[in-house]
């Protein structure tokens, strides 16, 4: 029994961090992808703003 022990430990935390791996993964997409998404329109809008001749905000 006691030889099955650290195995069995093993198979009942790996799924555990393997979720919690992947969730920080997709998280980190996430934000990523949020944060190139605002850069980039903050970008047209500061292109739009020059355009119109209206103060840019920096």
């Amino acid at each position: 029994m006691i030889e099955n022990f650290w195995a069995n430990a093993l198979f009942s935390v790996t799924p555990t961090i393997l979720m919690g791996l992947l969730f920080w993964f997709v998280m980190r997409s996430i934000l990523r992808a949020d944060r190139s998404e605002r850069d980039s329109y903050a970008a047209i809008e500061r292109e739009e703003r020059l355009k119109r001749g209206l103060p840019v905000d920096d």
